[in-house]
């Protein structure tokens, strides 16, 4: 990897105690649009944050010459199984397109070609851009960190058979990583309110990742309409 400028703060240095917004949208929501997706990343850059994380290498490149925030690029390719940077031709792909830092599942699930987690993170390395592990439990975290990754993440927790399946944030899954890891640990997943986010850092997570909670208008109208809907 490349080391940062002397004077620079390394990545881990940027993103301690910060937030991190991910701005993604699903497949046929309105928002699904490069242009929309850029500016929600500039207004999470207005807001405050620290970086932010975004899907799809088009996504990232307009992301990246338009923001100047570290962009840790995912590409999603299908959506059951390993698919979230599935393999390490989407890994590159994203450090082409200018991703300071490549998020990939690094549960233990197998990935669709085969490949290892491992090959994903040295072939990243070598391209000049770090990981991020996306995890769902204390052992697939571990074995992350052995394996190479900068960052593990807590994104997969509950959706992972294995996992405890819950509303709320896993914080006890933070407590657990930042505890038995030297390696930074982000808290990422169901993170509704600043006090879960503040509540996250305070259980041992180096930075921590909102997403739904701030950028997506579609789920939180649907949650308020909802509320509003006649009782049987």
């Amino acid at each position: 990897m490349t080391p940062p400028a002397p004077g620079y703060p390394s990545l881990a240095e940027q993103l301690k105690g910060r937030l991190i917004v991910s701005c993604q949208a699903p497949p046929g929501d309105p928002m699904r649009h490069t242009d929309t997706l850029v500016r929600m990343a500039l207004a999470a850059r207005s807001g405050g944050a620290a970086a932010v994380r975004v899907n799809d290498p088009e996504v990232v490149a307009a992301t990246a010459a338009a923001v100047d925030l570290p962009v840790i690029g995912l590409w999603k390719d299908g959506d059951s199984g390993v698919f979230i940077t599935p393999t390490v031709r989407h890994a590159l792909a994203l450090v082409e397109a200018g991703a300071t830092v490549v998020a990939a599942d690094a549960t233990a699930r197998p990935r669709p070609d085969g490949s290892t987690f491992t090959a994903l993170v040295e072939a990243v390395h070598a391209a000049g851009a770090q990981v991020m592990a996306d995890v769902s439990t204390l052992g697939e975290g571990r074995a992350a960190a052995a394996q190479g990754a900068d960052l593990i993440g807590t994104t997969l927790s509950g959706y992972v058979p294995g996992s405890p399946v819950q509303s709320a944030p896993d914080l006890a899954l933070v407590t657990d990583l930042a505890g038995a890891l030297d390696t930074p640990v982000i808290a990422e997943g169901r993170i509704a309110t600043p006090e879960q986010a503040a509540q996250a850092l305070a259980a041992g997570a180096h930075g921590v990742v909102v997403g739904t909670a701030i950028t997506a208008p579609t789920a939180l109208t649907r949650l308020f309409a909802d509320a509003l809907a006649p009782r049987p």
